[in-house]
Parts: C-alpha cells; sequence; structure tokens
C-alpha cells in the first residue's frame, strides 16, 4: 500500500533534482527484510569461504563482496521491486516505463576499509555531465547500519556535474562529504553518478547493502542483468513484467554466479 500521495511524491523528486538522492525511512517490512536476510546468508556463506581461502580478499576489494541475488524466492517479491511509491519517484526522475536492471548486494565485513570516491557509471555523454538521470540505484539494508559497519558515505549536488569538478568541490569543502545510517527498512533512491564511497566495516557481522538498479527504458549495461527463471516471470503481476522485460529468462536460476560486473568505479 502506497504511504505517499502524489503531491509527496513530487516533492521528494524535487528533492532528489536538488541532492541526488532522497531517502524513505521505515518505508519497507522489517519482517520482510528479515526473511531476506536469512536467505541471504545462506547465498552469502560460499563467497566468503571462497574468499577466505584465497586469502581473504572479496571481489570489491579487501573484505567487500559484491552478490548478485538469485530472481526466485524471497528475493523476487512484487512488494519490494514494484513498490508503488519508489516506482512512483523513479518514475518523475527516469521517466516513465523503466527498466529494472540489477538485482544484488555489497556487504562489507571486518577487514574492509574505505572505497576510493568514485561514481557507478560514466556520464552518459563524454564531457556533458548535466544529463537528467538514467541510471537509478534503490538502496536498503539488511541489517541497521551505523558508522561501527560501514554505512555508506556520499555527497548531496554531484550527480550533475563532472567527476573532476566534484572532486575539487569535496577537496574544498563545497561538498560535504555525508555518512547516511539507515535502520532496518529504510530506502535510499539515489542518482548513480552521486560522488560517495563505502567505509569500513569494524564488526564481526557482515553488512548487506541490497541495490535494485532501475534504468531509462533505453539504457542498457550488459555487465549488469538479471536473469529470470521463465516459472518466475509468469507469475509476475503485469507491472512486473514489464520492468524486467529485457532481462534474459533461464529454465534456472544459476545456483553460482560468475559476477561479470566488474568495473563499478568512475
Amino acid at each position: 500500500m502506497a504511504r505517499y500521495d502524489e503531491r509527496a511524491r513530487e516533492t521528494l523528486a524535487e528533492d532528489f533534482e536538488r541532492d541526488g538522492f532522497v531517502l524513505l525511512p521505515s518505508h519497507f517490512s522489517r519482517a520482510t527484510l528479515e526473511t531476506w536476510r536469512a536467505a541471504f546468508e545462506r547465498l552469502f556463506k560460499p563467497h566468503a569461504d571462497a574468499a577466505q581461502e584465497q586469502g581473504g580478499s572479496g571481489n570489491r576489494g579487501p573484505g567487500r563482496y559484491y552478490v548478485t541475488l538469485p530472481f526466485e524466492g524471497e528475493f523476487a517479491d512484487p512488494a519490494i521491486f514494484c513498490d508503488d511509491d519508489v516506482l512512483g519517484i523513479v518514475e518523475r526522475i527516469a521517466g516513465p516505463d523503466p527498466v529494472m536492471c540489477q538485482l544484488a548486494t555489497d556487504t562489507p565485513v571486518r577487514g574492509s576499509d574505505f572505497q576510493g570516491w568514485h561514481r557507478d557509471t560514466p556520464p552518459l555523454f563524454d564531457d556533458f555531465p548535466e544529463t537528467p538521470s538514467f541510471q537509478l540505484a534503490v538502496n536498503f539494508p539488511l541489517v541497521d547500519v551505523d558508522e561501527r559497519n560501514g554505512s555508506l558515505e556520499t555527497t548531496r549536488g554531484t550527480h550533475r556535474i563532472s567527476r573532476q569538478e566534484a572532486l575539487a568541490g569535496l577537496a574544498r569543502g563545497k561538498f560535504p562529504a555525508e555518512r547516511v545510517p539507515m535502520q532496518l527498512g529504510d530506502v535510499m533512491i539515489r542518482d548513480v553518478r552521486g560522488l560517495h564511497r563505502g567505509t569500513p566495516n569494524f564488526t564481526d557481522t557482515p553488512r548487506p547493502m541490497v541495490v535494485i538498479g532501475y534504468s531509462r527504458s533505453w539504457y542498457f549495461r550488459p555487465e549488469v542483468q538479471i536473469q529470470v527463471p521463465r516459472d518466475v516471470f509468469a507469475a509476475l503481476p503485469a507491472r512486473g513484467k514489464r520492468l524486467l522485460r529485457y532481462s534474459p529468462q533461464v529454465e534456472k536460476t544459476p545456483r553460482t554466479f560468475d559476477e561479470s560486473y566488474q568495473r563499478f568505479a568512475y
């Protein structure tokens, strides 16, 4: 059920245009996300065990893991990826009829470090950074997140300028670095061009942050995709099928993922 009326969604979209992100506090059900967390823990363990056997380094740097979620079971819940409020805001920012292009997690563990300041995609056109938003990340944690376990550090207003201008503004204090603590159930919608970085997890508990990617209908990044089992697709509501219309359909979800999304920082 929607929590925001049309006027509230419009205001949030306007805030997004200014800052490059908005937060929806206590938006998703904690009970639902606790179910996601239990399923994720079973999925994450083989990744962490394999990394330890290879010296403890994750695929996103020391102690940091990018793990694609299988589009099935808990993770194929239309109540999450077809949420009326989230999509109502996404469509105001990135245009009508968007595409869902990503379902994954970023998880630092003890031993992780600060990432370098980066964006998640280059400009749409070389030397022309002021374009409207074309790809958004919807983030929500599967645990409470604060400075102890790796909260996101970001900047406001750097999504409409060049990377060089954003870094220079960060250095001189024009765009102050800002930590974003989040509770289980909170949702962030952000432009992937906003300058940001991950921070260390100093606890013994992994800190999974889900990312659902939405893009304009014509934007495609082949390294980021969702493989959708045919039976799962068939059971989706019409809106879910439309969001996933370009996703490859498979007979069953692979038990292991060869993470092809390797270059993530721009």
